[in-house]
């Protein structure tokens, strides 16, 4: 829906198709340091989400260097996605009322201090208590990134810098497997750990001061900051909570997961709605305003995108344990064999942000297609391949396949999703796509999980295992096909229902044709 002033558009093969093909246009000069604010933004997206995968590698390090137990090495992992869920809504609107700049630089700091002490950590006590406020730092970042964007890029630009985004979001999210084995390989395993935290320091600090040069002001006077709605953020953070601890704590032990935590949203969640459409009625400041749902683009693309994120991001979690625990790789190896995932999505992201305005949501489509054949190659490979030493290698292929499909998917997707949606408002709509994106991981890797060990234990043989878990992601990536499909299809049969105007007649000066 376009709003009484704004130019109409409408995104080609979409929901909606941009006059010219672009997104809405600005009437001011575009800011002529935005490529360089984005750069500095990537750069602490970039760290951020590879915190998420680069500690993977190195939790038996971590075991065995400060003496933890398999909870607490558990807890490393899944602190940090709890607390990075967590805030990435108040997050956002925070940024979107009192400033993004402000609420990048406070988590940058905060980011860079924490990595510096979880390196130093003496005892896993220690580690997982930095691990929380470090996921906290992250939260606090994500949204801003898209805020910037939003701020920032017009017409075809925006859809250009959405996919560099989401080049890094794929990138990070594949290659941190291999970072994570470099840096064991060459610090040794004894305290190699460590250097996975380290290095986000130099890199942390030097994107700290690109920053503070190169961001521009926020312009968020006393009269327009809007209070934060506490109950509101505390209603949703107990509800995201405690439906995220059981997911995370089940990846590797579903047993003894606590479910029963499970019922908290089940009661939490309406009370959150209630409690949000009475402070929009009494004070006009709720957390989330609802109207972004009902914005059809907006709330489709949040739904395909953590269903999306469910299926994609568990690849990544059975193959590093099916070939260090299984085949016996190092973590450079085995990170090695993902890179070819990380170098297709890298390629296919930039270009799918480019012809977002031009294709819409049949690139989205086809990205996810290509997707599940990439990820059906990657389970024929693997069983054909079982205990052979080419394993590795054979599996390079459809991994390289299903990431430049999905290339095709994250961007596109979160610019379709974002292309009505004013940019006052971008903080908070970021937050709430990458929320969904956080709770499909937590499902995605739940499932996958619950699987996969199921299977390992059932039958002791991890060529099972992965058979099976591998079977999870691909019907995951193919329920937010469908998803797109149907989206497409019912757009397309709008398109034909909606009534053709009227010719308008031009009339002379004596009322003839």
């Amino acid at each position: 829906m376009t709003r009484a002033g704004e130019p109409g558009f409408e995104l080609r093969g979409s929901r909606r198709t941009l006059r010219n093909g672009v997104v809405p246009p600005d009437t001011g000069e575009p800011d002529p340091r935005r490529w360089r604010v984005l750069s500095v933004c990537l750069v602490a997206g970039f760290m951020s989400l590879l915190d998420v995968s680069i500690v993977n590698v190195a939790l038996p390090s971590m075991q065995d260097g400060l003496g933890a137990s398999a909870a607490q090495v558990s807890w490393v992992v899944s602190g940090y996605a709890l607390t990075f869920g967590l805030v990435l809504v108040a997050a956002g609107r925070l940024g979107d009322d009192r400033g993004r700049r402000r609420m990048f630089l406070l988590g940058l700091g905060l980011f860079v201090l924490t990595s510096a002490a979880a390196g130093l950590a003496p005892n896993p006590e220690v580690l997982v208590g930095v691990r929380l406020p470090q996921g906290v730092a992250a939260g606090m970042l994500s949204p801003q990134v898209v805020g910037f964007i939003q701020d920032l890029f017009r017409g075809p630009e925006r859809g250009t810098a959405f996919g560099l985004f989401g080049a890094v979001v794929g990138i990070s999210t594949a290659v941190g497997p291999l970072l994570g084995g470099l840096l064991l390989a060459g610090a040794g395993d004894a305290d190699g750990w460590r250097w996975v935290f380290y290095v986000n320091i130099p890199i942390g600090v030097g994107a700290l001061v690109a920053a503070v040069r190169l961001l521009p002001a926020d312009h968020v006077g006393r009269g327009r900051r809007r209070p934060l709605d506490l109950p509101g953020t505390v209603l949703l953070g107990v509800a995201v909570v405690t439906l995220m601890l059981p997911l995370v704590l089940s990846e590797r032990d579903p047993a003894s997961a606590p479910w029963w935590l499970l019922g908290v949203p089940l009661l939490v969640l309406p009370a959150f709605v209630l409690w949000e459409r009475r402070a929009k009625r009494v004070h006009g400041h709720p957390l989330i305003d609802f109207a972004l749902l009902r914005t059809r683009s907006y709330a489709v693309g949040a739904t395909l995108g953590m269903t999306y994120f469910a299926g994609f991001t568990s690849i990544f979690f059975v193959l590093t344990l099916y070939l260090q625990n299984g085949l016996g790789y190092t973590p450079l190896l085995t990170g090695l064999t993902m890179t070819s995932f990380a170098l297709g999505s890298a390629v296919t992201s930039a270009l799918g942000g480019r012809l977002v305005s031009r294709f819409g949501q049949p690139m989205v489509v086809v990205g996810l297609a290509v997707v599940l054949v990439g990820l059906a190659g990657t389970d024929v490979v693997l069983a054909a391949t079982a205990g052979s030493p080419w394993t590795g290698w054979a599996v390079a292929g459809p991994l390289l396949v299903a990431g430049a499909g999905g290339g095709l998917v994250i961007a596109p997707n979160q610019t379709i999703a974002l292309s009505e949606i004013p940019p006052s408002s971008g903080g908070t709509a970021g937050g709430v796509l990458q929320t969904g994106q956080r709770l499909g991981t937590a499902i995605g890797l739940s499932a996958v999980g619950a699987v996969f060990f199921g299977a390992l234990t059932a039958t002791g043989d991890w060529a099972t295992a992965i058979s099976r878990g591998l079977m999870i992601t691909v019907g995951l990536v193919a329920l937010a096909l469908v998803l797109g499909i149907a989206d497409l299809i019912a757009a397309r049969r709008r398109t034909r229902r909606a009534p053709v105007p009227e010719p308008t007649h031009v009339t002379g000066p004596t009322g003839g044709h």
